[in-house]
């Protein structure tokens, strides 16, 4: 291995969870990986050290002005018993977008994945080895220097840490009920809204708060300017069968490339499905419900995969999609990317990587 980190081991090992009743991000592993940054020192000390709370001064920049990050992809256990990530390069890459548009200092790519790796490898007797299961894998950085004034930090700590996990969404692989948000706003063009940041995950919570009263999993967001085209899907991106093609929005600034997303349109042009990256309206949307073209609407992300939307509500109007069943497509998006991941299923693309 090009990168070696300092590894304290924990005298106090936690019992692990029940996997037959996982839920989502509530069990963190016996260990985390620290590194630390000083204003021209650059990033050093990278270590693996036992899963604790952490000591921040009162002042610390994170707690006032939000300057931090995340991101998340998963570990998997393969029938074989290797341990596969999924396309950590990309999360790496996503990782350098985000700090240069919030001015966190960069992290090497290599090092990122190797310290990914190395935590995992640590603390791979955490990894669930039942179906629809995995270990949920969290790195971040936040700002620790202690002052009171807006500028970017001299200092921050990058993080990960590790959690087994279960489905993300009750429903499984039932479709889910979303509501249509035309209200508040999740991000706009020159905005942060292509950044994985915590910023845009709290601006989300009202929507959700709303959309949760009123029977709904999740929320879709509309453009931030005219309120009419359609964008995310809560913590995930959307797709829309109408006919024979595939929609879904345009990285224009306001949306997260998804990693996820990126592999459902790399498979559907390996199998001649067309799929387009453009605009689209919910007026549009509704309108093929009405001719009878709506097929499908999924969601796509690290935590669910593919995730079919049943229902859909816009100003009171209720539309079911697909008698409320996973679509013929949805399906096989997630049979195929679940079968990449889990290593059951020939990795042409190249997208795993082993542990």
């Amino acid at each position: 291995m090009k990168y070696e980190f300092k590894v304290t081991k924990t005298t106090t090992p936690k019992q692990k969870p029940d996997i037959n009743h996982l839920k989502f991000g509530t069990a963190f592993t016996d260990h985390m990986f620290i590194m630390n940054y000083l204003e021209g020192k650059g990033w050093h000390d990278g270590r693996i050290v036992p899963y604790a709370p952490i000591t921040l001064d009162p002042a610390a920049a994170v707690l006032h002005y939000a300057q931090e990050m995340f991101e998340g992809l998963k570990a998997y256990k393969s029938k074989d018993g290797r341990i596969l990530l999924f396309r950590p390069d990309m999360n790496a890459k996503r990782t350098t977008r985000t700090n240069d548009r919030i001015c966190i200092p960069g992290i090497d790519e290599e090092l990122y994945v190797e310290a990914i790796k190395a935590l995992v490898k640590f603390d791979s007797d955490w990894i669930p080895g039942k179906e629809g299961t995995s270990l949920y894998i969290r790195p971040f950085i936040f700002a620790t220097e202690p002052f009171l004034g807006v500028r970017s930090s001299k200092e921050y700590n990058f993080m990960i840490i590790l959690s087994p996990v279960g489905a993300y969404y009750g429903e499984g692989l039932a479709p889910t009920k979303i509501f249509v948000e035309d209200e508040y706003v999740r991000a706009a063009v020159g905005g942060t809204g292509y950044s994985k940041i915590g910023g845009n995950y709290v601006a989300s919570l009202k929507s959700q708060e709303k959309a949760h009263e009123q029977g709904y999993s999740q929320v879709l967001w509309l453009d931030g300017v005219e309120r009419k085209y359609v964008e995310e899907i809560g913590t995930s991106n959307a797709f829309f069968v109408i006919g024979d093609e595939v929609i879904t929005a345009p990285l224009e600034g306001t949306i997260l490339p998804g990693i996820t997303r990126d592999s459902v349109i790399h498979l559907l042009k390996d199998w001649g499905i067309t799929i387009s990256e453009r605009r689209l309206t919910i007026d549009e949307i509704y309108k093929a419900y009405e001719e009878g073209k709506l097929k499908e609407v999924f969601a796509s992300g690290t935590a669910a995969v593919i995730s079919p939307v049943g229902e859909l509500c816009w100003k009171n109007k209720k539309i079911e999609i697909n008698d409320n069943e996973i679509g013929v497509l949805s399906k096989k998006l997630y049979d195929e990317l679940s079968g990449i991941q889990l290593g059951s299923i020939k990795d042409k693309f190249g997208w795993t990587v082993e542990v």
